[in-house]
């Protein structure tokens, strides 16, 4: 990657960071839902499945709103999240409940990631004077943040029904 002289060059970067995370997402919350026992937790992946699918498009408007080519990049992030959660289900083989539980978990960490991820896009974008990309932008976070709420009330109700 050629060195980065100017904010553009970060925001740019960070645009195809999350770009590639959020098609990493519209592959593995089918997965997830399919792992899933529970009932609201395998229809919050799939609702959440649709508005990942509209994350991408957003993402795609926001750059080219700025003229660019939408252009995904590796994102170690999401990778490691991911890996973590292949790791867990292939080598411990966990009971349903505790599948579950781990799930909650598991979505609750790429929630986090995108919410830091699209709060630092929004105040680039801002930064930058691109208010129709901030406004965009913010969209996708404001359903980030939506979505970790739903996560954490299945999660709460998992661990009172685990005791």
């Amino acid at each position: 990657m050629p060195q980065m002289s100017a904010p553009r060059d970060l925001f740019l970067h960070e645009l195809g960071d999350i770009l590639y995370a959020e098609n990493v997402l519209t592959k593995a919350l089918p997965k997830l839902a399919k792992e899933s026992t529970d009932s609201e937790l395998r229809e919050g992946f799939e609702a959440h499945l649709e508005e990942t699918k509209h994350h991408v498009t957003n993402l795609e408007k926001v750059f080219q709103a700025i003229g660019e080519k939408a252009k995904a990049e590796k994102c170690p992030g999401i990778d490691g999240i991911k890996a973590e959660h292949d790791e867990f289900i292939s080598e411990e083989e966990p009971t349903p409940a505790v599948r579950d539980m781990f799930l909650t978990a598991a979505g609750a960490r790429a929630e986090h990631y995108e919410i830091a991820a699209y709060s630092g896009l929004v105040t680039m974008a801002k930064g930058l004077g691109e208010s129709k990309c901030a406004t965009i932008l913010n969209e996708n976070l404001k359903q980030e943040k939506e979505a970790l709420k739903k996560l954490e009330t299945v999660s709460k109700r998992l661990a009172q029904n685990a005791k």
